[in-house]
């Protein structure tokens, strides 16, 4: 099993779209197995950076491996169910546009496409290059298991990306004001600040 998994790893980093071609029939387990085990990986070393960045050792070890035990916990739970909602949201996207072939084969160009972040995700600053990574191959995940044109993956990635930012955003904005509002803070006190921005 490691040496299949390993194999994976290396096809789609190195050879995304063969990959992608090879998986068109995989069970859903192979999928939700490989997702897990990265997923783990991940989850475990970002656990582990962050509570050893924020805590350092000078505590002793048991706090720590209680805040690596902890963040861990929240992280895999928190981005398992995270993806699995994405993946339905992406497919929806992804079926007006034109996408035919199931949720699934959603579901693996996203999981899949996701394997630079969750490798390499965890590190600090370059990490976001990995993500853009991801999105790439996640882009042409889709055109292969979903057989549509690179500029229709492209669009339903996009959209599915921004659409929850733009929602995030608004209610965040929403949740400011009402507590500025509830706290009875005169709302003018704020208006040089906006006026910078």
């Amino acid at each position: 099993m490691i040496n299949s998994l390993i194999a994976k790893i290396k096809g789609f980093l190195l050879a995304p779209v063969k990959t992608f071609q090879q998986t068109k029939d995989e069970e859903p387990k192979a999928v939700f197995t490989y997702f897990a085990v990265l997923l783990f990986v991940y989850s475990l070393l970002s656990a582990i950076l962050t509570t050893i960045g924020t805590e350092g050792m000078q505590n002793g070890i048991l706090p720590v491996l209680r805040g690596v035990f902890l963040l861990f916990f929240a992280l895999f739970i928190g981005f398992f169910i995270a993806s699995v909602i994405f993946a339905a949201w992406l497919h929806l996207v992804v079926y007006l546009f034109g996408g035919r072939n199931g949720i699934m084969q959603t579901t693996k160009a996203l999981f899949y496409g996701n394997t630079p972040t969750f490798l390499f995700g965890w590190i600090p600053v370059i990490g976001i290059f990995f993500s853009i990574w991801a999105l790439i191959l996640s882009i042409l995940g889709l055109r292969e298991l979903q057989e549509i044109s690179l500029e229709k993956s492209t669009t339903a990635c996009v959209i599915a990306v921004v659409i929850p930012i733009i929602a995030l955003v608004f209610l965040g904005l929403f949740l400011f004001i009402n507590l500025i509002v509830s706290s009875g803070m005169d709302p003018a006190v704020l208006s040089p600040y906006f006026k910078k921005i």
